[in-house]
């Protein structure tokens, strides 16, 4: 198949790797506001250059892969469900709820697929731990820990038009516990600090963050986040039940080190970046996206997944400035 890609960025220019290696794909059509980006592309993957999305759109792909700059998502997602084509749109579906409220009544009805990219949901790790909680393997579940440490912040100009770490961080926390529990979250209180970089705060965010999640089963999840971990980039989940415990990312590249007498463990070399985190995670997402253009599949994570984990962020931002406890439904009526 033939695939387009907008937008050739950090992420954008992984993407055009990860598709180029896939038995799949046969072609990819590039287009980048920045000339150089695309060319680059080109000459690295052999992909065909346009210069705008509707000249992309009518170069005969079969789906189109969205990684352009955030406020650019709702028009590209709608262009592309307007001629009929699959589109994979990296998260978020828009820059504010409100908007991405819009596109989703504006593609409902509309027979083509949207995925949205949450790739944790194809790392095998999560994966498997979906499987034991479906399974039943573990019990009732009681708590759910869920980690994620940045070694270092992004740059400033990133924070300020991040929409805050609840937004661009913690929702692939709040995404993961809703996909491995099967569960919705009903209220959360959230907390936060500076104690690094000046420039967070100055953004009116927080680097280091906690929130407790209220499950609609009663389950409570604790969700852990900082722009600062200087020992590497540290994905983690522990899932507890009545019956058993998991957990994931306990592997050798975990960026902790024990201070337990004869402990060895981990051993290997930190995880410093999330691509080299989620390199695998992220080939399997797009081959995923692959199938749904196929047909074999349908969306692994819809635009409607996607606001559920908006409005987790959504509450959990309101409850760190207001430092009280929020309803998701308080949220969904603001």
């Amino acid at each position: 198949m033939r695939i387009g890609i907008l937008g050739l960025g950090r992420i954008g220019a992984f993407h055009a790797e990860t598709l180029s290696g896939l038995d799949a794909v046969e072609s990819l059509v590039v287009t980048d506001p920045f000339a150089d980006a695309a060319k680059a592309a080109a000459e690295r993957f052999g992909a065909d250059v346009v210069d705008s999305p509707e000249a992309l759109l009518a170069a005969g792909v079969d789906g189109i892969v969205v990684a352009a700059a955030t406020d650019a998502h709702p028009a590209l997602i709608l262009a592309g469900v307007e001629a009929g084509i699959p589109v994979f749109c990296e998260k978020p579906v828009a820059k504010t709820m409100s908007e991405g409220v819009e596109v989703l009544k504006a593609v409902q009805g509309k027979d083509v697929p949207i995925q949205i990219g949450y790739n944790r949901r194809f790392d095998t790790g999560f994966v498997n731990a979906r499987a034991a909680v479906q399974g039943g393997e573990l019990g009732t579940l009681h708590t759910v820990r869920s980690t994620t440490l940045d070694p270092a912040p992004p740059p400033a100009a990133y924070i300020a038009a991040s929409g805050g770490i609840f937004r661009d961080c913690s929702v692939h926390d709040f995404d993961i516990i809703r996909w491995v529990t099967g569960r919705e979250v009903t209220e959360v209180y959230a907390v936060g600090g500076n104690r690094g970089a000046d420039f967070i705060k100055e953004a009116g965010d927080a680097d280091t963050t906690g929130a407790i999640l209220t499950l609609d089963d009663g389950t409570i999840a604790v969700v852990s986040n900082s722009r600062h971990n200087a020992r590497g980039y540290d994905v983690r989940m522990e899932i507890h039940g009545f019956t058993d415990s998991i957990a994931v990312g306990l592997e050798d590249k975990l960026p902790l080190r024990s201070v337990e007498p004869g402990v060895t463990f981990p051993a290997g070399t930190p995880h410093d970046f999330f691509m080299d985190r989620f390199t695998e995670a992220y080939r399997a997402e797009l081959t995923a996206f692959t199938e749904v253009v196929a047909g074999t599949r349908p969306s692994p994570c819809t635009i409607e997944d996607a606001l559920e984990a908006g409005w987790i962020a959504e509450a959990c931002t309101l409850s760190l400035h207001e430092h009280r406890p929020v309803t998701i439904q308080e949220v969904r009526q603001a």
